[in-house]
């Protein structure tokens, strides 16, 4: 149940390979070791309208949502967070040269008693592996 969302400023159309930062971000996840592959999800939500900072045209954001089943340690999550905001720092540095960019990463928990999933992917992809 990694399932990872960038919410990002509409402004940074065109200025960020999203296909590419999603692959970046999915491949980091699964080297962690922490995660079945047929549960990996990594999307993008486009914000049109928001309100950042000092309101300059130029300001722009990413707010990424990293939210997961229980079952890891703090250490292994602390890990976690630290290898994919590494993994997108690297991959936005051109971003981070000017003054006018925010990224912010969250982990959360998913209670197991309020999620419900049907996965189809799951047993075929488990079956490639036997």
């Amino acid at each position: 149940m990694p399932h990872f969302t960038f919410e990002y400023s509409a402004n940074l159309d065109g200025r960020v390979d999203f296909d590419r930062l999603c692959r970046a971000v999915r491949e980091t996840i699964l080297e962690t070791g922490l995660f079945e592959i047929g549960a990996v999800r990594v999307r993008t939500i486009r914000s049109e309208h928001y309100a950042i900072a000092d309101l300059l045209p130029e300001n722009a954001f990413i707010d990424m949502s990293f939210r997961i089943g229980r079952g890891r340690s703090d250490t292994e999550k602390k890990a976690t967070g630290e290898a994919i905001f590494e993994t997108v720092c690297a991959e936005l540095a051109d971003l981070f040269e000017t003054p006018h960019f925010a990224l912010t990463l969250e982990i959360r928990e998913i209670d197991p008693q309020l999620s419900w999933k049907k996965n189809a992917i799951h047993p075929r992809l488990r079956a490639k592996e036997r």
